[in-house]
């Protein structure tokens, strides 16, 4: 019929999603916040200092010193994308950075990435926790229908991580970027709106006390949830 108009996909509200805001987002081990590169920029250090392997696969750093430091923080406090929370611990004090970034609100897309964990917060329950935080508010709070990991494809800890958060590996990008002068292939991964209730409970049933006994060893793995429910 002339003048007929072909519509594909299944529907989806077009309404645009907010953007990240200065939420603080609490936890049980700790809370995510917004940067605030004044308050959080000496305990940052302290968590990263002489700790120049946390750098590799990040576009800038390592950094000279604290005031070369500083002052990258306070440039990133300043944007919106990506937008920079700090990761306190049970103290307050910061001991990582995460970002919500690529932030496309009228396609209701957002990444989470940029993410700097000293040694401090690698492989503890904050860290899991950081990232089930900031996922929760994209999706329930904000209402992103896609909630995305990248990095670079020779990060093997990285691809484990997203694998373990939940996330579905869905290829890569080939000569994606110039990231220090060198090549960088890119490994996508997501989330998907339908997905999240069962990785939400993954991510709650994983950060219960009652997982871990009483040295503060997992019980149960959260890449062994996941994968049961994949």
């Amino acid at each position: 019929m002339t003048g007929t108009t072909w519509l594909v996909g299944s529907p989806v509200d077009p309404t645009p999603a907010p953007r990240p805001g200065p939420v603080k987002l609490a936890g049980r081990y700790g809370s995510v916040v917004r940067l605030n590169a004044r308050r959080d920029a000496g305990s940052l250090w302290q968590a990263v200092r002489g700790h120049d392997k946390v750098w590799t696969y990040l576009a800038y750093g390592p950094f000279a010193g604290e005031s070369q430091f500083a002052d990258w923080l306070a440039e990133r406090e300043t944007l919106d994308d990506p937008y920079s929370y700090a990761v306190l611990d049970g103290s307050g004090s910061a001991i990582g950075i995460a970002t919500l970034m690529s932030i496309r609100p009228d396609m209701r897309v957002i990444e989470v990435g940029n993410i700097l964990y000293g040694p401090a917060l690698q492989r503890t329950p904050l860290g899991t926790e950081t990232q089930y935080l900031l996922a929760r508010y994209a999706f329930e709070t904000l209402g992103y229908r896609r909630y995305e990991w990248k990095c670079d494809s020779l990060n093997a800890p990285s691809r484990r991580a997203a694998a373990r958060y939940g996330f579905i590996y869905e290829g890569v990008f080939r000569q994606h970027m110039i990231v220090k002068g060198r090549n960088r292939d890119t490994a996508w991964f997501s989330i998907v709106d339908s997905e999240w209730p069962t990785r939400k409970a993954n991510f709650e049933r994983w950060l219960a006390p009652e997982n871990f006994d009483g040295e503060g060893r997992q019980k149960v793995s959260l890449a062994a949830l996941n994968e049961q429910r994949a």
